[in-house]
């Protein structure tokens, strides 16, 4: 169980660390917006697409159109944020490590808590330590 911990850790430790930062920008950005009221709350997605098409730029229907956040707008900011979390900002290759980054971590702590429990009572087994659940 243990090399399994160990390898999967190298492999999606970076997209993890990512998930969590991106993760932690966003509730940050948020907590922004929040605290700026209604008149911080920047233009809805429907009208940053309006305003995109007003200004003479087409997407195609099989593409996905974003416009890039605003300095001005935490609204923009926090959206933009969720897309890098999310992985989505990065087309269907991102999406699918984030959800593999997702079970990842899922499997960590699951397979955390195993190791804990052997390693629990291979120490409760032996008379000469005492049998706290931290040592």
């Amino acid at each position: 169980m243990r090399t399994y911990h160990r390898w999967l850790s190298v492999l999606f430790g970076i997209f993890i660390l990512w998930i969590a930062g991106t993760g932690l920008l966003s509730h940050a950005a948020a907590l922004v917006r929040d605290s700026q009221g209604p008149a911080g709350v920047g233009p809805t997605a429907a009208a940053q697409m309006a305003a995109v098409k007003a200004a003479g730029f087409v997407c195609p229907e099989t593409m996905t159109c974003r416009v890039k956040p605003d300095p001005d707008s935490a609204s923009a900011w926090v959206s933009y944020l969720h897309h890098l979390h999310a992985g989505e900002e990065f087309g269907l290759t991102g999406t699918i490590l984030s959800i593999a980054s997702g079970f990842a971590l899922l499997f960590f702590a699951i397979s955390g808590l195993y190791m804990y429990v052997v390693m629990f009572r291979r120490r409760a087994r032996r008379a000469s330590h005492p049998q706290r659940i931290f040592w």
